[in-house]
């Protein structure tokens, strides 16, 4: 079996002091998430995430010039608090989403870290090539457990890094220490608005980055525990190996 992961960015790549801080405010962890499924279950699921966004959101569809199939609803736009807590059917969606993921064979995959670093040391490079790093090797892990043996393949939005991204990706692959057999290629990248499938691994990233900051910085972000309470438990439930762990300067993945 084959399986193909589609990751995207949540969280921010940049500094973090203080929701508060005049500067660094955005967001207190950086990582990727998104989803695993098998090769041949590919087209089907793209096509009933297709038919779910259409519907849930067809009023806002409807007033769009674009086709359906191009155009995208960011995570971070559709799960704002307001949305979570006025709208059921987004709730009840999201549990069809994560048991349609289940079902088909496929797992939500999410891997973090909160900053700590000081804006001065802080190295936004060496954040994203930290995350990819451990992001392959938790899932060429997994497709190499007990029984398993399947290969993966990694898709990604596309990222203005792309030459560094791909790069280190390669190294991991190939480093004689630790070489990581059943990642079939380095990541390729794509436009979202283009792929239903990665437009699926946004919303996740976009679910992961809410409870992600309120599980970091629980006093800062007290608003988004909304999407703990709601979405946490079944998200974990979905998750193969997820971690969001401390500061890439001394972080010790497990």
């Amino acid at each position: 079996m084959t399986l193909i992961a589609y990751l995207d960015e949540f969280g921010h790549i940049g500094p973090f002091v203080s929701r508060c801080h005049e500067k660094h405010n955005d967001h207190p962890v950086f990582g990727l998430a998104g989803i695993a499924i098998p090769v041949e279950q590919a087209r089907s699921f793209a096509t009933w995430f297709y038919q779910r966004k259409c519907q849930l959101l067809e009023w806002e569809i409807s007033n769009q010039s674009e086709h359906p199939a191009t155009w995208e609803k960011k995570g971070s736009s559709l799960y704002t608090n307001k949305n979570v807590t006025t709208y059921l059917e987004l709730r009840q969606f999201t549990n069809r989403f994560l048991n349609k993921i289940k079902s088909v064979g496929g797992f939500v995959f999410y891997v973090g870290i909160h900053k700590h670093n000081s804006p001065e040391s802080h190295n936004p490079n060496k954040l994203y090539l930290s995350v990819l790093r451990e992001s392959i090797k938790r899932l060429d892990q997994h497709c190499a457990g007990a029984g398993r043996h399947t290969d993966i393949l990694i898709i990604m939005d596309e990222h203005e890094q792309r030459s560094e991204l791909v790069n280190e990706a390669a190294r991991v692959m190939f480093n004689p220490g630790a070489p990581r057999g059943r990642v079939i290629e380095p990541p390729f990248q794509a436009e979202s608005h283009r792929y239903q499938t990665l437009q699926a691994a946004d919303w996740i990233a976009g679910l992961v980055g809410r409870i992600s900051a309120v599980d970091a910085e629980p006093t800062q972000y007290q608003d988004f525990d909304v999407h703990r309470k709601y979405f946490k438990s079944r998200l974990l439930q979905a998750s193969m190996r997820p971690s969001i762990r401390a500061n890439y300067s001394a972080c010790s993945f497990g």
